[in-house]
């Protein structure tokens, strides 16, 4: 496992899930948690980041989660003391998901709690699901009798309810003179839609002066979002009475078309009512207001709302397939262990890949890592690549047939244990500037075609630069250190000669 464990020094904080946390350096890898799934089906993946000056240094963190190939969120800590929550909804396409912490701009990224919850049915089914993640911005318990938050037990999928009554800035302000508190014992059907917590649909509030008014900051935002609202009535209303009411939004008239009758959309009192927008775009400041309607004798009511923002996935990069064999043989090495996807949305530490928005890995940087066994063949498969640097290690065997990466520019090899001779196929990489091959025990010759290349060629114990406007030569590699030394003189005095001509 990576990173360490630490202690937080928050006095006010008891709860044993957030006195300690998992830190990791700030440096250029990827850390990721890999957790198992069920394929097509739903889930509610949250992290949450408690400080507490577990460092000492008193350095507010700053660093990026994500989720396999898509950037989650940047968690910026500006309280020690205070939890940053973020939750994510996603329709599961592989067996295992992975969440990751990476680019640490200030101290070190750190995690408290990561929790993962599966949906039953079509909790949370959307027709963009296959495309986008949906954020969760705010998820709200109106009436609440505390600021304490309703989750399990009394929400069987521990969504976290926050409480109306929970002070913190640009949180539920603009409040309508009027707004009054309810509740009710009695039992609620919510087995509908989100199946949102009775608890949560026992109490609300009320307009009592003919509005609520509300204003919020919501996270993520600007974007398209998904928002819904529940209603259950649990006033008891006089035949005389009714209950009609309009969402008002600043700027989208259109929202306010329809107007809400609880009962009657619900078909009955204590049952769950839940309208919302699907696609909707919403601002980061968000003002909203419920008006009752002119036949209307009793103000709105409102039990719950939540909005989610749709985050776009990534397709993820073209070459993680391939990568991934070559890291499945070598997942005790620690470099081999980084997680997620080689590219997205941080490259792995020792690759580099394109900027396309899927991308290619066009580097691998493996130099002293260690590797044994062949080249792996999984290298001559990733058709971008550009760079390979696999010297300083104990690979053996013979070199294999490159012709698949025909963007390969340097091919660094040296000091290894590489035996056979030269493939052929070098010839037929039309960008290649650099083979370094010294100090390995190849044999055989150089292909003469390499030498009508501008390439600088290291073989054995020494460098030729092998001009594109000079006479071709076949050089003979030969074991006794003496004769490789004469050649090199041969060579030098042949390549002066040529040089005047």
């Amino acid at each position: 496992m990576y990173g360490e464990t630490a202690n937080i020094s928050t006095a006010n904080e008891t709860r044993n899930h957030y006195m300690t946390l998992r830190h990791f350096p700030a440096d250029n890898r990827k850390y990721c948690y890999k957790l198992d799934v069920i394929t097509r089906t739903r889930y509610l993946v949250r992290a949450t980041f408690l400080y507490g000056n577990f460092d000492n240094n008193d350095v507010y963190p700053k660093f990026d989660i994500s989720l396999d190939t898509t950037h989650w969120s940047t968690i910026v800590i500006s309280d020690a003391n205070e939890i940053e929550v973020r939750e994510l909804i996603f329709l599961a396409s592989n067996p295992t998901i992975s969440v990751c912490l990476s680019n640490a701009t200030t101290g070190q990224p750190f995690i408290s709690t990561l929790e993962l919850r599966q949906f039953n049915g079509s909790v949370y089914y959307t027709a963009y699901e296959n495309q986008f993640f949906l954020s969760v911005s705010a998820r709200i318990n109106f009436g609440a009798e505390s600021d304490v938050p309703v989750r399990y037990p009394d929400d069987p999928f521990d969504r976290i309810w926050e409480s109306d009554s929970l002070k913190k800035a640009n949180y539920l302000v603009d409040v309508a003179v009027g707004t009054e508190k309810v509740s009710s014992p009695l039992p609620i059907d919510v087995n509908r839609d989100e199946i949102p917590p009775e608890k949560v649909m026992q109490t609300a509030v009320v307009g009592r002066n003919g509005s609520l008014t509300y204003r919020l900051n919501l996270d993520g935002f600007p974007g398209f979002g998904w928002a819904v609202c529940y209603f259950a009535e649990i006033e008891d209303l006089s035949p005389s009475e009714t209950r009609k009411f309009r969402l008002l939004l600043p700027g989208m008239p259109d929202v306010s078309k329809a107007a809400v009758n609880i009962q009657e959309n619900a078909q009955g009192k204590y049952r769950l009512y839940q309208p919302g927008y699907t696609n909707i775009s919403l601002p980061f400041v968000l003002s909203f207001k419920f008006g009752k309607t002119s036949d209307s004798t009793m103000g709105p009511l409102l039990n719950a709302m939540e909005i989610n923002k749709y985050l776009k996935k990534n397709d993820g990069s073209l070459d993680g397939t391939v990568i991934a064999s070559l890291v499945s043989d070598n997942l005790s090495a620690d470099w081999a262990r980084e997680g997620g996807d080689p590219c997205l949305p941080v490259p792995w530490s020792w690759v580099q890949c394109n900027s396309d928005p899927q991308p290619r890995i066009v580097s691998i940087f493996l130099s002293g890592k260690n590797l044994t066994g062949n080249i792996p063949s999984e290298v001559t498969k990733l058709t971008g690549l550009s760079e390979l640097w696999l010297d300083g290690n104990t690979l053996t065997g013979p070199m294999p047939d490159f012709t698949g990466c025909v963007n390969l520019k340097i091919i660094h090899l040296e000091n290894n244990r590489l035996t056979g001779e030269l493939p052929s196929s070098l010839m037929d990489l039309p960008n290649l500037r650099e083979l370094y091959l010294q100090n390995n025990m190849l044999s055989g010759t150089v292909p003469w075609g390499l030498l009508n290349k501008n390439l600088v060629l290291k073989w054995v114990f020494f460098s030729l630069l092998i001009q594109l406007d000079k006479k071709k030569l076949l050089f003979y590699t030969y074991g006794n250190a003496v004769k490789v030394f004469l050649w090199f003189y041969f060579i030098y005095f042949i390549d002066i000669i040529l040089s005047f001509r």
